[in-house]
């Protein structure tokens, strides 16, 4: 499954699930461009990281969130690289309110960040991948299921996946797969956030594998989806969440 050679853009790349799929990626052999938009030494700690792996890093300061640096972002890409072979939309952010407490200001935040970012970010790295290439968007469980104050990621995770679908019909003549990752339950940062009523072993023993998803599993599938050996998977939004969609209701 080697990635030697390939350049791969991983957006908020620098911690959590994104810093465990930038690692992952360099040591497949790829050299990584980690966006972040808040800790530069968290980036840099990261950089430094996949460069002990003997692959390049490249580090680039840009909220997602807003058009103007994205195009920037691209344009030092391009005039640095020339070329793009990975794109992995990571970066992301939410308002924990449920649906009738939620405001215009975060549902739009969110949206910007999580759904108009994905369609952008996509349609600047297809024009540098002009002999193929992989892009592989991080969605989440929440699109399909219900958690009480998840409402602005689920529905902007659920546009994510509906946008995979378009992008892969159109980009697969040009030899870019486009797929999807939506994980359960993930042991971070981000879980303290939406389950804080929820204890971590409490969550651990709701899944038939025992325990949650790391950010390396995660990881360990995107990996895959960019290398050649999946190049008839299309368009999918892949599950990975220990059996937790599968558990019977208590």
């Amino acid at each position: 499954m080697s990635l030697k050679g390939k350049i791969a853009l991983v957006t908020g790349g620098s911690r959590g699930i994104g810093r465990a799929i930038t690692l992952k990626l360099a040591s497949e052999g790829a050299d990584v461009i980690i966006n972040y938009f808040r800790r530069t030494s968290a980036a840099e700690a990261t950089a430094q990281e996949a460069r002990s792996k003997g692959v390049n890093a490249h580090i680039i300061k840009a909220n997602v969130g807003e058009p103007e640096k994205i195009d920037e972002m691209f344009r030092e890409i391009e005039q640095k690289f020339g070329r793009l072979d990975i794109f992995i939309n990571n970066a992301a952010s939410g308002v924990p309110k449920p649906a009738l407490e939620l405001d215009a200001k975060g549902w739009q935040w969110t949206m910007d960040i999580n759904a108009r970012a994905f369609l952008l970010c996509s349609q600047r790295a297809a024009r540098l991948m002009p002999k193929g290439g992989r892009i592989v968007c991080i969605s989440s469980l929440g699109s399909r299921m219900i958690t009480p104050i998840y409402t602005s990621v689920g529905v902007s995770k659920a546009a994510l996946e509906a946008l995979t679908r378009y992008l892969a019909v159109e980009l697969a003549p040009k030899g870019i797969c486009v797929n999807a990752v939506a994980p359960g339950a993930v042991e971070s940062e981000a879980l303290k956030l939406y389950a804080e009523d929820m204890s971590l072993p409490r969550l651990s023993q709701s899944t038939p594998a025992g325990k949650l998803v790391q950010p390396e599993d995660i990881a360990n599938l995107v990996a895959f989806l960019c290398s050649d050996e999946c190049s008839m998977i299309i368009g999918q939004a892949i599950i990975i969440d220990g059996g937790l969609s599968l558990a019977p209701m208590s």
